[in-house]
């Protein structure tokens, strides 16, 4: 089978962290920092309701800019609200869509992941850099 007809089952991330809308964003910022996450599906009673990049807490952390302290900036982080961050329209596949279409789809948005939704339930989660090291690394 060549690797764009390969459906994205195959080389989706089943295991992965979710957000609920209230978290704060400092907890986002400690997981990414320690896991070297940088996509949160945002879940709501096990819907998708959003997701939450890297560059959305970067987007929302222009308290680096104002050269804040550590703790300032951690107690301004925590008074964010996952909800006022994510990203409500989010990019999903089924598990059948092959590695074309979600390339397709990643570049025509200029998103670097797509959820994986299976009767509307998030399954999975498929990246960029999953996309690569399927084309090179096997």
């Amino acid at each position: 089978m060549e690797p764009r007809d390969v459906p994205v089952s195959e080389v989706m991330q089943r295991e992965f962290m979710h957000l609920a809308p209230e978290d704060g964003l400092d907890f986002v910022e400690e997981i990414m920092d320690l896991g070297r996450v940088r996509h949160f599906p945002v879940l709501e009673d096990g819907r998708l309701v959003g997701i939450v990049s890297q560059r959305d807490l970067l987007a929302a952390s222009l308290t680096r800019v104002l050269d804040f302290d550590g703790a300032h900036r951690r107690a301004f982080l925590r008074s964010v609200e996952v909800r006022e961050v994510m990203t409500a329209s989010v990019r999903t596949v089924t598990p059948e869509t092959t590695l074309a279409e979600v390339a397709r789809l990643l570049d025509r948005h200029k998103i670097g992941c797509a959820v994986v939704v299976e009767r509307e339930r998030p399954v999975g989660l498929v990246t960029e850099t999953d996309l690569l090291a399927r084309a090179y690394l096997r």
